[in-house]
């Protein structure tokens, strides 16, 4: 009976941790310029990644992924915002734990994973599959990542209750990742 008095307690204190950190990493980035962020910004928007990331991966290697049905959808969410900005190789480890502990019934759950999904996707270079993530250039303005299926991405999103992409937004995707590299030109890496 203790041990489930401190499992709980524990738990109450990593959700309490999840939702702190995720009001910790959105005023980080609130705080860049919108127009010219400083190096000093950008360093602390690091450091808070830095900490959440080395958080959550204590986290996961002690009770697994922390979805809705171990610390409630809000500490779920915020579980997964902290995913979405930590480095590539965690996100990568951690999608398919956070997708065993998606329950279809939990939208926000739903579509936590299908943005971190296209995010891995387009972190390995492969097309996203629900159209979320988009590469913006200065004086360039934005445009979604290669898509597999564009023709059924509309249809995908609606089933998660994300709005569709526009017909013009559709049309200036990039359609390959040769694409990206050209438009980044010969200095980037």
């Amino acid at each position: 009976m203790a041990e489930d008095i401190d499992a709980a307690g524990d738990l109450a204190m990593l959700r309490r941790e999840l939702l702190r950190r995720a009001e910790v990493d959105q005023a980080a980035r609130a705080r860049l310029d919108p127009r010219s962020p400083t190096p000093r910004q950008w360093q602390r928007v690091a450091e808070v990644d830095a900490e959440n990331t080395a958080f959550l991966a204590s986290a996961v290697d002690r009770v697994g992924w922390p979805g809705t049905a171990l610390v409630g959808s809000a500490a779920a969410h915020a579980a997964w915002l902290i995913a979405q900005h930590a480095p590539a190789e965690c996100r990568a480890r951690w999608l398919p734990l956070l997708a065993a502990s998606v329950d279809v019934e939990d939208v926000i759950a739903v579509r936590d994973h299908a943005y971190l999904a296209d995010r891995v996707a387009t972190d390995q270079r492969h097309p996203q599959r629900w159209g979320t993530q988009s590469l913006c250039f200065p004086n360039a303005g934005c445009r979604l990542y290669p898509l597999d299926d564009a023709a059924g991405v509309n249809a995908r999103r609606r089933s998660i209750g994300l709005e569709p992409l526009t017909e013009a937004g559709l049309a200036a995707a990039y359609p390959s990742y040769a694409d990206i590299d050209a438009a980044r030109g010969p200095s980037a890496p």
